[in-house]
């Protein structure tokens, strides 16, 4: 059962508070927004939240999805659930106390929020200026997002666009999922669609989650999917042969190093505004 949030309560999980700690990392906030469901994004958190264990980071953990709560079943994450829906519309006392948290609290955030909440609280954030709000309190905005293949290819780019039109520059990293099938429009791949061309100076950096072989890389990481666990428990974890949790190793690398690139845990572009 996922864990309860509420407004100026965030806890610690002793699961993740024993990691050695790195004071150098910038105070950031991670904001997975997608508006269409079921492409990944709750799992591209996961995947942020490790890179940030990997290197003794602290991160606060926030799902807010008030439909599907996938970031808060990952234990070891101590992902708490905060509800920030009030019917179909924000609550705003809520988001303003959330807001009050990441800048009094001296930690890095990552919040998953639902599809369903994506338009309510972007529009929202835009509308308050909560962007430039953060950059004038140093605090660093990362707005992660996802595009995939197949028949959600439509959705998920009206979904960046969507971003992109509200966002400062060099602040959303794009996730390009081939899950579903490979991420091309007429022979384009995203940084060649009209999306990116328009919007490129939006984009701080692409993440490239590759379709996996089902039998061997890909049924290794749905187990672990599946079993809500994470790359640090599966060297320990039953159920997997020695040569799955190599290939597990591997994912984790070839995701991990692209992250590096990110610049993720520095301090944000000088002209990123």
């Amino acid at each position: 059962m996922s864990k309860s949030l509420t407004p100026n309560s965030l806890i610690r999980n002793p699961l993740i508070d024993d990691e050695p700690q790195n004071t150098k990392s910038t105070r950031s906030v991670h904001l997975c927004l997608q508006g269409k469901g079921g492409v990944g994004k709750s799992l591209i958190a996961s995947f942020i939240a490790q890179f940030y264990k990997t290197h003794g980071v602290h991160a606060i953990c926030i799902d807010t999805d008030p439909v599907n709560q996938t970031f808060s079943q990952y234990a070891a994450l101590g992902a708490q659930h905060l509800q920030l829906m009030e019917g179909n519309q924000i609550d705003r006392r809520r988001f303003d106390s959330l807001v009050d948290d990441i800048v009094a609290t001296d930690e890095s955030f990552i919040v998953d929020n639902g599809a369903s909440t994506f338009i309510p609280l972007w529009h929202y954030m835009v509308e308050n200026a909560v962007t430039s709000f953060l950059r004038e309190a140093n605090r660093r905005l990362v707005i992660h997002t996802v595009i995939t293949g197949g028949q959600a290819l439509a959705d998920t780019l009206s979904g960046f666009n969507s971003l992109a039109e509200g966002c400062e520059s060099r602040s959303i990293v794009v996730w390009i999922n081939e899950y579903f099938g490979p991420v091309e429009r007429d022979g384009k791949k995203f940084n060649q669609m009209a999306a990116f061309l328009e919007h490129q100076d939006k984009v701080a950096g692409t993440v490239h989650v590759p379709r996996f072989s089902p039998d061997t890389f890909g049924r290794d990481l749905e187990e672990m999917i599946a079993r809500k666990l994470t790359f640090g428990e599966i060297a320990w974890a039953t159920g997997f042969t020695l040569m799955s949790k190599q290939r597990l190793r591997m994912i984790q690398r070839e995701l991990f190093e692209q992250l590096e690139l990110l610049n993720l845990l520095e301090a944000a572009p000088s002209d990123a505004h």
